[in-house]
């Protein structure tokens, strides 16, 4: 029971009690005029007597409850199961998320895991070969280089689009899973193009132990073993065209050192001479065809 309480009870007692003494006075004070002799007597004999029973029971102070001790916490796990809907399927805004994260990253999956560094490089080579600084400009080139890749990845992409992406939108497979599966058609086009000295050598460079066969070969060794073939093709490609527009080259200057023009550069009268040899077989529908044909297509 708190201090106020206490106090307001005592006080009403005490009003009780001074109002129950006033009555018992009143009632003395009439009696003593009818009997003055027996008032003292019977005031003092009925006072303590109606004090007690104006006054509440006294009860006992209630002892403090102790403060409980808090529950031990549980444990707690995070994970990224529920990024999925009620039906199973992928929310619109994590679809969005993984479009954007996809491409974020699209040009660099585009220059390593794809043919588009190869036509690219090639493409570039045969311009210089021509002797022409800035035509075709490069952004010809390099559409013409994403369309080819286009045209020669597209059964690698339809595969992926049919075993991983659509599955995984319909909820048919989970994240990790429409990686793993989509990422093998890829696997497949790199291990064909990709030579066994690049992946010894990236499998060397970060120590580890050879695959026992190239189906085993992880991607972080793959990807830039491929992209170091691909390197070592577009080379040599751009060597093969070099040599007839070398040779035309070598054949106009030692006709104008004959001729006694060592003031005119050989490259401005090769110039018309290649562009019309290249013209006359076909040069850039022999470059795109020998290009996808290195590819099996």
């Amino acid at each position: 029971m708190s201090t106020r309480t206490v106090r307001r009870t005592a006080a009403t007692a005490l009003l009780a009690g001074g109002l129950l003494t006033g009555g018992l006075l009143a009632g003395a004070s009439t009696a003593s005029a009818a009997a003055p002799a027996t008032a003292p007597a019977a005031v003092s004999a009925a006072l303590p007597a109606a004090l007690p029973a104006a006054l509440p029971a006294a009860t006992a102070p209630v002892a403090p409850v102790a403060p409980a001790a808090p529950d031990a916490p549980g444990s707690v796990t995070v994970g990224v199961n529920g990024v999925n809907g009620v039906d199973g399927k992928p929310s619109q805004s994590i679809t969005i998320i993984i479009a954007l994260t996809v491409l974020s990253v699209a040009p660099a999956l585009l220059l390593l895991t794809t043919c588009f560094t190869k036509i690219l490089v090639v493409l570039g080579f045969t311009r210089n070969a021509l002797g022409l600084q800035g035509t075709p400009p490069n952004q010809v080139l390099a559409g013409l280089a994403l369309f080819l890749t286009m045209f020669v990845m597209a059964p690698t992409f339809s595969a992926i689009n049919d075993v991983a992406i659509q599955p995984y939108l319909k909820g048919e497979k989970t994240t990790t899973v429409a990686f793993t599966d989509g990422s093998q058609p890829l696997k497949e086009f790199m291990l064909k193009q990709t030579r066994d000295e690049e992946l010894a050598l990236m499998t060397k460079a970060a120590d580890r132990e050879l695959p026992r066969n190239r189906a085993e070969v992880p991607l972080t060794t793959l990807v830039p073993a491929f992209a170091l073939s691909e390197l070592r093709s577009a080379f040599i490609i751009g060597f093969v065209i070099f040599i007839p527009f070398l040779v035309i080259d070598i054949v106009v200057s030692g006709a104008l050192m004959s001729l006694g023009m060592m003031m005119l550069p050989p490259v401005t009268v090769s110039l018309p001479f290649k562009l019309l040899l290249f013209v006359m077989v076909d040069g850039w529908g022999l470059v795109v065809e020998s290009l996808i044909g290195s590819y099996g297509g």
